[in-house]
């Protein structure tokens, strides 16, 4: 039997790519990551935001996401601004199950202070002038985020958030 895709959104570094190698590993199913897909056909991404801009990112972003919205049993990693864009958080909806990886602030920090600071949209940003962007950014994409069939607290390891969000699917599709 075929199954939906599965669709991890949430903010940089909330640990979509992770936990999304993760949860297909535990659900037995393929996953695919949505920015390493795009690389494969632009090349480096920041080298292309800073090129081609925003605005050209997510036209590619968005023609990517169309190809894997019909995609059966994988599990599929967003970028962070992916469901922002177009009517990509309603196609997701509605091809599979949305997953909302939510990190507290205290801890989402840390992770995009670790990742090294080259995320396009954080470029140029440093101590608390970093931390009120993300702010600013996590106010803006919080209400699309909240939109995901299912959020789950992504706090911690790879492994125990896929578990919660295994277990989060399996009683959702259980009702």
């Amino acid at each position: 039997m075929s199954t939906a895709p599965v669709f991890l959104v949430g903010f940089m570094c909330c640990g979509k790519t992770r936990v999304g190698r993760e949860l297909a590993e535990v659900l037995g199913l393929r996953h695919i990551d949505l920015d390493r897909r795009i690389e494969e056909q632009v090349g480096p991404l920041q080298v292309y935001f800073a090129q081609r801009g925003e605005e050209a990112f997510r036209d590619i972003e968005r023609e990517v996401l169309s190809s894997l919205l019909a995609v059966r049993e994988v599990v599929i990693s967003s970028g962070g601004g992916t469901p922002m864009s177009f009517d990509n958080m309603a196609r997701m909806l509605e091809a599979g199950m949305v997953v909302f990886l939510d990190v507290p602030l205290g801890e989402l920090m840390p992770r995009i202070v670790r990742s090294g600071g080259d995320r396009p949209l954080l470029m140029g940003f440093k101590g608390d002038d970093l931390e009120r962007r993300v702010v600013s950014l996590l106010q803006e994409r919080s209400p699309e985020y909240r939109r995901a069939h299912i959020t789950v607290d992504a706090s911690g390891s790879p492994e125990e958030v896929a578990g919660r969000v295994a277990r989060a699917l399996a009683s959702y599709q259980s009702k």
